[in-house]
């Protein structure tokens, strides 16, 4: 229980912080990428076809797909939401094992290969050329102590964030299913009900984010 309680005391300290510093709207897309981008990779592993992502200043996307058959939209729909919140575990671990380098490296791969693949809006093209010319910069600066503070302003943020957009979607389906994304996607392929997967979404996030912690923890700020 002590442990759950730190997670919510952590996540309230740093869902605050990440706020308020400018532009943080702007690096929250982080999230938003990554999510999309499992999307991508589901549809293109069961041999899919991926049209393109949109990624918009709100910090929603969308991707728009074609599968062959009806079944595989449920792990399509389910790879959004858990592969962000594994994504940000991933994180962690390589700041617990001090390569924060090959962790903005990635991040820069990532956002270049969106930008070259699938991302075909001009807000979200737009946004993944700058954020990865930007991570690219940190990099190349060769500065520890300012590349290590990026990371981690990177890391906190999809920790925060991919457990706030599984809060949202989980209220989306209590209050209005019909507009809950990827659960209510589920929810037509399944029938079971949206807040199923809203509440699975939510107990995925969390429990990562509590393995996110529990790393962060072995080293710190250090």
């Amino acid at each position: 229980m002590k442990s759950w309680l730190r997670v919510a005391i952590f996540l309230t300290i740093s869902a605050f912080l990440t706020r308020l510093i400018p532009f943080s709207e702007f690096f929250r897309n982080v999230d938003t990428l990554i999510h999309e981008l499992f999307h991508a990779l589901v549809t293109l592993v069961l041999s899919g076809d991926v049209r393109f992502i949109h990624l918009y200043s709100d910090q929603s996307g969308v991707t728009y797909s074609a599968y062959a058959d009806h079944w595989m939209s449920i792990p399509v729909s389910l790879a959004g939401y858990i592969g962000s919140a594994l994504f940000t575990v991933l994180l962690f671990w390589l700041h617990s094992r001090k390569k924060e380098k090959a962790g903005l490296i990635l991040i820069a791969l990532v956002a270049g290969l969106g930008l070259a693949l699938f991302v075909r809006n001009g807000y979200g093209m737009a946004w993944c050329g700058g954020f990865a010319l930007l991570t690219i910069v940190m990099i190349a600066l060769k500065r520890p102590g300012l590349s290590k503070g990026y990371y981690l302003l990177l890391a906190f943020i999809c920790l925060v964030e991919s457990v706030i957009s599984s809060l949202i979607i989980l209220s989306l389906a209590i209050q209005d299913p019909a507009a809950a994304g990827d659960a209510t996607n589920l929810s037509e392929a399944t029938h079971i009900p949206e807040i199923f997967w809203g509440a699975l979404f939510v107990i995925v996030s969390l429990w990562c984010a509590k393995i996110s912690i529990g790393i962060f923890y072995k080293r710190g700020f250090d």
